[in-house]
């Protein structure tokens, strides 16, 4: 299957018809799709169209999981930033789990502190109040070991890649976990600080190469000799 991979800018028309129209860059404009934002256009033989914005913002949207950064808090809940223009809101009922039967300790800041990184789902969010952000679910919470990068929220399609092609390469070329998470923050874990070095490294690759063709092998290469100098 080729393609025919172009740069576009703000008000270009649109050719094919779109597999995954983006809310927020396609927009109708006399009975035609329009970017509202530069990126790239790929458009296949089949007259099929995706679209990868190079610029952008995270916009939270309900049930989304996202990794947030604590900054402050408050006298009942933590503030998070989400790589987004908003700042999310954890309540500290939430954190303790008190619907589930949890309690709330005497000093309850000292078990989430500022500077520390929650894994959290956006409860409830419409633009007009912060995210509301909840820690209730499976593989959610505090992130307790590993590292955080925060890369630009548009590029997470690339570092995942074309039906799991980049970030296979990427936990198959170094034995590491990665939680990848839609807000442009991923939590990797792996067995030595080296590897965590590596893949820190391997995804910055790709945040910057995002427009570029044949990055998935040219990131496999990089791992491969990153590891033999370093000889882990």
């Amino acid at each position: 299957m080729s393609s025919n991979r172009k740069i576009v800018v703000p008000g270009e028309r649109i050719e094919g018809v779109m597999s995954n129209p983006q809310e927020f860059y396609v927009f109708d404009y006399r009975n035609e799709k329009r970017i509202s934002i530069i990126g790239v256009l790929d458009i296949k033989q089949e007259g099929q169209a995706s679209f990868s914005a190079l610029n952008g913002i995270y916009m939270p949207k309900e049930n989304d999981v996202v990794i947030g950064l604590v900054t402050s808090h408050g006298v009942a809940n933590w503030f998070l930033d989400i790589n987004s223009p908003y700042q999310a809101i954890l309540n500290v009922q939430d954190f303790f789990g008190v619907k589930q039967g949890g309690q709330i300790p005497e000093d309850p800041f000292k078990y989430l502190q500022i500077g520390e990184f929650i894994k959290a789902k956006i409860a409830a969010f419409d633009r007009i109040r912060n995210p509301l952000l909840s820690v209730q679910d499976k593989g959610l919470g505090k992130i307790v070991d590993g590292i955080v990068v925060t890369i630009h929220p548009t590029r997470i399609p690339r570092v995942i890649g074309r039906k799991g092609s980049m970030i296979e390469i990427l936990k198959s070329s170094t034995g590491c976990e990665f939680f990848v998470a839609v807000n442009g923050v991923i939590h990797i874990k792996c067995q030595n600080e080296e590897l965590e070095s590596i893949s820190e490294m391997a995804i910055k690759i790709i945040e910057q190469q995002a427009h570029t063709t044949g990055l998935t092998e040219k990131i496999k290469k990089f791992i491969e000799e990153e590891r033999k100098v370093r000889g882990v």
